[in-house]
């Protein structure tokens, strides 16, 4: 029983340390805008006069 509860344990420390990454890649700017980079190649850089 004793083995559960430090599987348990070691579980919660890795999910918590992926919870605290995802967190501050958040906080970072990493997932800010994912589709118009790859988009902006597509269109004119033409300005309007």
């Amino acid at each position: 029983m004793s083995v559960i509860i430090i599987l348990l344990i070691i579980s919660l420390l890795i999910a918590g340390g992926f919870l605290i990454g995802f967190l501050w890649s958040v906080k970072d700017g990493q997932f800010d805008d994912q589709q118009s980079p790859a988009q902006r190649m597509l269109f004119d850089n033409e300005l309007k006069k």
